[in-house]
């Protein structure tokens, strides 16, 4: 059975234009995704926190500590109680400065400032981090990893 080469063009052509549908579809649908996460992060910073009324209250943590006190605080931390992970970490510093360990907004925003201050130290030699327990990385210092 010999093909008609007009409907062949033809389904080519539609073929084509739909191709062309799928595409411009995926990429308004990437676009609706990234703004999605852009006004989910925006109403996170408005949303109350669970049993509390109050709104979270935006904290520059830069203001809370001087220049290299999150630091001495973690190696003293890991000096009296050996590896701790940057979790473990946040919640040391918060207790020294006298914070509130519930705070779990503050929380997170001290373990990313945790994690560049050690990863600063670790690139330094000054702090070892041997592993990641549950994807979060374990601290030593050098003399607790050699043991």
């Amino acid at each position: 059975m010999a093909s008609d080469p007009n409907i062949v063009r033809t389904l080519e052509r539609k073929r084509h234009q739909i191709e062309q549908t799928i595409a411009m579809y995926e990429k308004k649908i990437q676009t609706a995704r990234i703004d999605l996460a852009h006004v989910n992060a925006t109403l996170r910073m408005f949303e109350a926190p669970d049993g509390r009324t109050e709104f979270p209250v935006y904290m520059d943590t830069l203001r809370l500590f001087k220049r290299g006190e999150i630091v001495r605080i973690c190696k003293a931390a890991l000096a009296d109680e050996g590896p701790l992970d940057t979790r473990e970490l946040a919640l040391r510093v918060m207790r020294t400065k006298g914070l509130d360990q519930g705070d779990t907004v503050l929380r997170t925003s001290l373990t990313y400032r945790i994690v560049q201050a050690m990863r600063l130290q670790w690139k330094r030699g000054k702090v070892e981090s041997p592993e990641k327990r549950g994807g979060v990385r374990i601290w030593s210092t050098p003399q607790d990893s050699s043991h």
